[in-house]
């Protein structure tokens, strides 16, 4: 095929690749990417590929070191925004292609071996989620890297309870309390993986000190009925967005779904003869939960007018291209506190997605559910976390209070 390297060489010249920029643009078409864009990353590649043509050899390596040579090569003046992700996504193009090489890897070190198995144990063993576990990750990297464990004989030799509670005090500064409590839980596991890992000959994660913390000390924030349906009512259900985002919203607000598991609804786990959905939860549980009317003719709205064409089998797709799933639960509750705002609601407290899932708690109290009915429509696994529902109820608790008994006289 022209313009492809050989087994042995992997150098291409500038006139292969303005060659491969009509390929690339025929790619964006099929992405549905809109002409503009597509005519932007036209002279951005343009642009590269005159830059290697007059500074570089007639025929070099490509990789993102020579992306990087070229970026730095332009006045940050004459830098355009995106062009780094452009030419990014050409070298994927290529790639895949055969015309450039494979991306290298660089050599793994000791601890990356060791965060690796770490990550399998969180998967595998504990079941956590992927979310969970790319919190988690970073915190046991940068215990390693503060305690200077440089390779894996060091973890047995050196490390003991002092420099564990040492960085963990050391890290607690400046942290809210949540985030510290964080800290720690994600410092618990790592120190008990390397036991079990037989990295360390004794348990440390005992080391680890408490983080108080008061359980069911805040109410949860929510919305009234009213403010809920004031949130739909405010969407533009006849543009393409707001199709999408009433559709989660309904998610949000129906089923009381989690950010998270919205964006992993995907077009198998809609049962239509059945009126079910599957929920892919926490722990990585299924939950089968019924499909109310309004939100299956959104969902069914949406899929046949607004979703378009799609290699992803995610339901919710991005409104910018690449049309794909949507990147994470950020993106959900990104969509939840846009819609707020547009309604014109101002409620206290973080507003997110999880707003709705507080909201159909609340409501579900008011109309006389008892906390297990709750914890069964919310999918907890433990009945405690439904506890800071029940301190909610402020209009019904003030129906039962007696009034302050008052003397004669007025005095009380």
């Amino acid at each position: 095929m022209k313009g492809r390297v050989s087994a042995t060489s992997q150098r291409v010249s500038a006139e292969v690749l303005q060659e491969q920029i009509g390929s690339f643009l025929e790619a964006l078409t099929s992405l549905r990417y809109v002409d503009t864009t597509r005519q932007a990353k036209r002279r951005t590649l343009e642009r590269f590929v005159g830059w290697m043509h007059s500074s570089l050899p007639a025929e070099c390596d490509l990789d993102d070191l020579c992306l990087s040579t070229y970026l730095n090569s332009v006045p940050r003046k004459k830098r355009r925004k995106g062009d780094r992700a452009t030419l990014l996504q050409f070298l994927d193009h290529l790639r895949r292609g055969g015309v450039a090489s494979p991306r290298r890897d660089p050599p793994r070190s000791p601890d990356d071996a060791l965060l690796e198995r770490y990550q399998q144990h969180l998967r595998r063993g504990c079941g956590l989620s992927e979310r969970s576990i790319a919190v988690y990750s970073p915190l046991a990297r940068e215990f390693i890297v503060a305690a200077e464990l440089g390779g894996m004989d060091l973890l047995g030799e050196f490390l003991d309870a002092v420099i564990v509670r040492r960085h963990l005090l050391d890290c607690a500064r400046g942290r809210s309390s949540e985030s510290t409590r964080l800290l720690a839980a994600a410092l618990r596991s790592f120190l008990r993986f390397l036991f079990h890992d037989g990295k360390t000959m004794v348990d440390l994660s005992q080391a680890v000190p408490p983080v108080r913390r008061w359980r069911l000390a805040a109410v949860p924030a929510f919305l009234s009925s009213d403010e809920v349906e004031q949130v739909l009512a405010a969407i533009d259900r006849t543009t393409t967005r707001g199709c999408r985002d009433y559709a989660i919203l309904l998610l949000l607000a129906r089923l009381g779904l989690r950010a998270e598991e919205v964006t992993t609804v995907e077009l198998g786990d809609i049962h239509w003869r059945q009126g079910e959905i599957v929920v892919h939860g926490k722990g990585g549980f299924l939950d089968h939960l019924p499909l109310p009317e309004d939100v299956g003719e959104a969902l069914a709205l949406y899929l046949q007018h607004a979703r378009g064409p799609s290699a992803s089998r995610q339901v919710f797709l991005r409104m910018c291209a690449p049309h794909i799933g949507l990147t994470g639960p950020s993106a959900v509750s990104i969509v939840a506190r846009q819609a707020i705002r547009q309604a014109g609601l101002r409620p206290r407290g973080r507003v997110g997605a999880h707003l709705f899932r507080h909201s159909l708690a609340s409501r579900m109290i008011r109309h006389g559910a008892s906390l297990g009915e709750i914890s069964q429509v919310l999918r907890h696994r433990c009945t405690e976390t439904t506890r800071i529902y029940a301190k909610v109820d402020f209009e019904a608790l003030r129906g039962v209070a007696r009034p302050w008994p008052v003397q004669a006289g007025g005095g009380r």
